[in-house]
């Protein structure tokens, strides 16, 4: 078997949103970023929490999984967000920009078909702040054909916390024997 991908979001998961008051967790740091597309006099403010850059360098290191992007944020996942946390660059899920309303267009993570796709086979741990409970059908289904796949969901106000990458890991370590990183994982780009 394959080392599983960790796909792992930006908003709602490294990036909070705020409360209905505008407040963020104490534990999070203003950051003003350009992301592709801004010009620089017209950053965007993000929040961040320099100890998720040492949590998931404990999971990279570990070498069960193969982290990988998996936001709208695509490329300047690794450009921005990734350097502010002190990661390495790590490939990301060249997600589609579909012209959408909401985030569940079909009853499920507007992600979904495409990260199905892009998996193929392998099995996933994917932490993202906005699943449904179609998604976690999905999730369940995907296992029972074989293809270990666990979704964690962070309150999005609130975050990335320990006890998610504990409970990924916990995860990670019952999974059989695992062999090389998937090849889709050796670019910059997912397949």
């Amino acid at each position: 078997m394959r080392l599983p991908y960790l796909l792992l979001d930006v908003d709602g998961v490294l990036i909070p949103f705020p409360d209905a008051d505008g407040t963020t967790p104490s534990t999070h740091a203003r950051h003003d970023v350009v992301p592709t597309g801004r010009s620089a006099d017209n950053p965007v403010a993000v929040w961040l929490d320099a100890d998720h850059g040492r949590l998931l360098m404990d999971v990279v290191r570990s070498g069960l999984v193969t982290p990988v992007w998996c936001t709208s944020w695509r490329q300047d996942a690794t450009t921005i967000i990734g350097p502010l946390l002190g990661l390495p660059p790590l490939p990301y899920v060249d997600l589609p920009r579909p012209q959408i309303t909401t985030s569940h267009p079909g009853g499920y993570l507007w992600k979904r078909d495409h990260v199905d796709s892009w998996l193929g086979d392998v099995p996933a741990v994917w932490i993202d702040d906005d699943f449904t409970s179609l998604d976690h059908t999905w999730a369940a289904e995907r296992t029972t054909r074989g293809m270990a796949t666990l979704l964690v969901q962070p309150d999005p106000h609130i975050g990335l916390q320990a006890e998610h990458l504990a409970e990924a890991r916990a995860w990670m370590e019952r999974l059989p024997v695992r062999t090389g990183a998937p090849a889709a994982a050796s670019g910059t780009e997912g397949a």
